[in-house]
């Protein structure tokens, strides 16, 4: 990889051997294989059996878990936070899962929609809760870097399955404890 990276500088018009670029290929590699760790890790491995029988049965929510990812199409950032609700079917988590399960998805080259989804659908694999929500908002730098350049801006996907999707007053109960922020 390093050596790639040296070809990169040099396409850019760089020279690789100037000083401060002389440990850029390393530094450069070691960072890619952190921001994409995620490939690395697996669900049944990363829960470690952290799945307990309990008689549960309303919704459990996890708000803004922050996270970092890099855009499949340009390979540049995007980050923001995600907000993680399921309804459980006799199975709880426990809560720390629930950001690895992020972490996991947005440790890979991704698309902000399809990390979405691949997060519900992992804890509706872990678990069979009665439903599962997600919603993602994130700040993309492919957008507000290169072309249309629009700093302010900001996506918001979501997945809703099972109950949530079924029942519109569990949506939108959801949906309400989102939009409530710490005092």
């Amino acid at each position: 990889m390093q050596d790639n990276i040296k070809e990169i500088l040099e396409s850019l018009g760089e020279d690789p051997n100037r000083e401060g670029l002389l440990a850029t290929p390393r530094r450069v590699e070691q960072s890619l294989q952190d921001l994409t760790r995620g490939y690395e890790m697996d669900l049944t491995t990363l829960l470690n059996g952290a799945i307990f029988q309990e008689e549960v049965d309303e919704m459990v929510l996890v708000k803004d878990i922050e996270f970092y990812s890099l855009c499949e199409h340009h390979m540049l950032p995007f980050f923001g936070k995600v907000h993680v609700a399921y309804i459980p079917d006799g199975k709880i988590i426990g809560l720390s899962k629930i950001p690895r399960i992020v972490e996991m998805y947005a440790r890979r080259l991704q698309v902000q929609e399809r990390m979405t989804t691949e997060i519900a659908k992992a804890l509706e694999e872990a678990l069979a809760p009665r439903g599962v929500a997600v919603v993602t908002e994130a700040a993309h730098l492919c957008m507000m870097m290169r072309g249309v350049e629009k700093q302010s801006s900001s996506a918001t996907a979501s997945c809703m399955l099972g109950l949530f999707r079924e029942d519109s007053r569990t949506r939108s109960e959801f949906l309400a404890l989102l939009a409530q922020r710490r005092g």
